[in-house]
């Protein structure tokens, strides 16, 4: 029987509260490798001075933080998240940069606490991949979104595209037979086909929608950085790890750590990434 939408909530609260330390371990680190996904949501979504924005899945605080230095004193931010932990990390990066206007709350995006046409724009960064009714939260961005507000959202692109998060799970395949992914099942390559998501949009009443494949990659100093990394913040992929033994955890690292180094470029390893960029408008 599969899990209930509920029982699939509550195990990503406790995943991605599991690794929220790792998140706040890593921040400043993807904080820079990852500004260039946070300016391109922001700039998708049509922030301007002034706006109240709502962020969904905002994690540990992106990209609502830039959200809020967009908008200005005279505008306000809110960051939804299932995980506490992640939001108290997301909490002390807002205090540290003095953003009064800018508030994280739990929630389920799926069920959003606000009122019909309250917010100015909406961003979400791979978050609603994750969720298990994506439709239903699409309807929601819609119902709180002003008219001519936009939703611009990020979401992974198709595996073969993406190394840096491909390269462990290929490896971990080598010693445990995974099951083939479920296509309408939450997970990190749910909304990665050309159309996925933009076809949800529609339905929703959204329009100008648009999609496009963002080529970028992650860089490391040593592959054994991106490993670290990666056990650190990976909560998926955490979860795949620990059914394997010890013994076949030695080998998996070093085979991780080994295919990795084949992506060197000069001083770096350079992963690639493929994030599916995608907007809409909600008409006036």
């Amino acid at each position: 029987m599969s899990p209930s939408p509920e029982q699939v909530i509550e195990s990503q609260r406790q995943d991605w509260n599991r690794v929220a330390g790792g998140w706040e371990k890593w921040d400043r680190f993807f904080d820079e490798q990852m500004a260039f996904l946070n300016h391109r949501l922001v700039a998708d979504a049509r922030v301007r001075s002034g706006m109240r924005v709502l962020d969904l899945g905002s994690g540990t605080g992106y990209p609502a933080l830039l959200a809020t230095q967009t908008v200005g004193t005279n505008g306000q931010v809110i960051g939804i998240d299932l995980a506490l932990q992640m939001l108290d990390a997301a909490r002390r990066k807002a205090t540290s940069l003095k953003l009064s206007n800018l508030t994280f709350q739990t929630g389920d995006v799926t069920s959003l606490p606000f009122e019909q046409a309250s917010f100015d724009a909406v961003t979400t960064r791979f978050c609603l991949m994750f969720l298990p009714e994506i439709q239903k939260a699409v309807t929601e961005i819609a119902r709180v979104l002003k008219p001519n507000a936009w939703l611009a959202s990020a979401v992974w692109s198709a595996p073969d595209k993406n190394p840096y998060l491909k390269i462990p799970i290929d490896i971990i395949k080598q010693f445990i037979e995974i099951p083939p992914p479920d296509p309408t099942a939450p997970g990190i390559f749910r909304l990665a086909k050309p159309g996925d998501l933009a076809g949800m949009l529609q339905p929703a009443g959204l329009v100008d929608i648009s999609e496009q494949e963002f080529l970028g990659d992650v860089q490391f100093s040593v592959a054994e950085e991106y490993f670290s990394s990666l056990m650190d913040i990976a909560a998926p992929i955490q979860n795949l790890w620990t059914k394997l033994s010890p013994t076949q955890q030695t080998e998996a690292r070093e085979r991780i750590i080994q295919t990795a180094g084949q992506y060197r470029k000069g001083a770096v390893i350079a992963l690639p990434i493929a994030v599916r960029m995608v907007a809409g408008r909600k008409p006036g």
